[in-house]
């Protein structure tokens, strides 16, 4: 299996997936869209991972390369591709498929707790335990495309992931964040760190503790995905 990663900004890399896509032999190639790398042509992949990133979805003024990645996002799901967004990743692809891409009613940064609201019977639903932490760094939210299952939520934010057609998930939080990665945000996002409500302090974004399990549900969601 052949897989691209999408990378909007050089400190918010592939984290974890590297390595599980590297256990699974399954190449893993990037296009740096900052830097102006080309899009990957269908051939070329079947797995596709949409990273995060600190700006909007509406910023393609600011960043041009946007307006060419939802058309090439849109072209991957209408083809059948295997598609993974995370955080902006997500954002992108609910905006792609007609949703509304808004500011959240909180920011959101740090390890908090994220719920399963419905069971569908095929994966990755019933791979989602009831309630999980997760990392978070988000102050925009995504409402959920027709034709998709909701499939997560947090307390401060209502719809945390979905699933469109079974080949394309989205997911707001983080679960391929390693202690490197994390370290790299913060370095790049130390000015988001306000004094609200869900927005945690540096020490306590960077324990660990919930890293391993994240990663072993990310492990889990990439096979529920690519097993043939």
């Amino acid at each position: 299996m052949k897989s691209y990663y999408l990378q909007h900004v050089p400190f918010e890399g592939p984290g974890y997936i590297e390595t599980l896509c590297r256990n699974r032999d399954i190449s893993l190639k990037q296009a740096a869209l900052f830097r102006g790398d080309a899009f990957p042509s269908p051939d070329e992949f079947d797995l596709l991972f949409v990273m995060g990133g600190p700006m909007s979805v509406h910023d393609s003024r600011l960043h041009p390369w946007l307006t060419a990645e939802k058309k090439f996002i849109e072209a991957s799901i209408r083809t059948g591709k295997t598609i993974i967004g995370i955080c902006l990743g997500a954002q992108i692809i609910a905006d792609v498929l007609g949703a509304p891409v808004t500011r959240n009613r909180e920011k959101e940064i740090g390890w908090f707790p994220v719920n399963k609201t419905a069971s569908p019977e095929t994966p990755p639903g019933i791979l989602l335990p009831e309630s999980f932490y997760a990392f978070h760094w988000h102050g925009e939210t995504f409402g959920i495309p027709s034709g998709a299952r909701r499939l997560a939520e947090s307390e401060a934010c209502d719809n945390q992931a979905f699933i469109y057609k079974e080949h394309v998930l989205a997911l707001q939080f983080h679960l391929e964040s390693t202690e490197a990665s994390i370290q790299e945000i913060l370095i790049n996002g130390a000015a988001d760190l306000e004094n609200r409500p869900w927005v945690q302090s540096h020490e306590e974004i960077s324990d660990p503790a919930h890293i391993p399990e994240s990663n072993i549900l990310m492990e889990e969601i990439l096979e529920s995905l690519t097993v043939s």
